[in-house]
């Protein structure tokens, strides 16, 4: 197997999405290569190196500076036709499905997406992907190669293993096609702390809040914990708080070190984006609730007491 992870960055760090497919397509393929895509990007080498990298082919141009896709499959397509890699992976986001997609296109390539694992049995690579509302795994392949893949958010954690990559240049040579657009304005949500999909604690937040005002409890409780906050889909529907944080099946996948629900039911489609947090403790008033039968903590009582409280402990143990 011969393997190249895109390695999608921002502010000067690869994301790490593709830090955690760098990590398991390194356990599976130890002469994993990345490519990094952009202008002023050739320091992200040594962060990939100590991911799993054996070499990163490194794309770096003025024309590259704007996060668009097609531009991204021009440098990629010609690294797989020239290095002859058998498997490109990429760590799900707006951009790398974009890229995905239009790579398949260009290869004539299987794209197989929403994969939560990857494995290799019998010398093959096989896919794994969660279905009917996540209650069921199938193993998907390939029929041809190059095999594309991209993996469901929060399905790896980045592991460093210490070592270092070769920097090898990649040339960029753009279609015409691909310079037709322009991007005018890249805005950035503001928002303090880490996102939900980076934080190692989370603490969301459903209808069980009652109202809207109630969040600054939940928030008080993250900035003591040093994590960030996250809530439901019914949440977010009614206008509560940012989509953003929505956190299941339409909204984002996490795998916090620990997950802390406040008056959330549990229901499937919330379930499936956080059931592989470490530890889940959940505080609800309805002892019946779903949340409980996969919760390692569970509390029954009122949130809007047990949440100030939980603050106040945790801001004294940190003195």
């Amino acid at each position: 197997m011969s393997t190249l992870v895109f390695l999608e960055h921002h502010d000067g760090s690869i994301q790490k999405g593709p830090l955690g497919v760098l990590t398991k397509a390194a356990s599976l393929d130890p002469d994993t290569s990345g490519v990094v895509i952009g202008s002023g990007v050739g320091s992200l080498v040594e962060q990939a190196g100590k991911y799993g990298a054996k070499k990163v082919f490194v794309a770096d141009d003025a024309a590259l500076e704007a996060p668009l896709p097609q531009p991204r499959v021009d440098v990629i397509a010609k690294l797989v036709q020239e290095q002859g890699f058998d498997t490109v992976l990429f760590a799900a986001s707006v951009l790398s499905a974009d890229v995905a997609g239009g790579l398949a296109a260009r290869l004539d390539a299987g794209l197989n997406w929403d994969l939560s694992d990857i494995a290799s049995e019998g010398g093959a690579l096989v896919g794994k992907r969660l279905a009917l509302g996540d209650t069921v795994q199938a193993d998907v392949g390939w029929t041809s190669e190059p095999r594309l893949g991209l993996i469901r958010s929060g399905s790896f954690e980045p592991n460093e293993t210490g070592g270092s990559a070769e920097s090898v240049p990649a040339a960029v040579e753009l279609s015409d096609f691909s310079t037709k657009a322009e991007m005018v304005e890249q805005a950035h949500e503001e928002q303090s702390g880490p996102s939900i999909e980076d934080a190692d604690i989370l603490v969301a937040g459903g209808r069980g809040l009652g109202s809207p005002d109630a969040f600054p409890l939940l928030e008080d409780l993250a900035k003591a914990l040093g994590g960030a906050v996250a809530s439901t889909r019914a949440v977010v529907d009614a206008g509560w708080y940012p989509y953003a944080t929505q956190v299941g099946q339409t909204g984002k996948t996490v795998s916090p070190k620990l997950y802390i629900g406040a008056g959330i039911s549990g229901a499937i489609q919330h379930k499936v984006g956080m059931q592989t947090s470490q530890v889940i403790v959940s505080i609800n008033k309805d002892e019946n609730a779903p949340i409980f039968e996969f919760s390692d903590v569970g509390v029954v009582g009122d949130l809007h007491s047990i949440v100030p409280k939980l603050t106040e402990l945790v801001k004294a143990r940190k003195g």
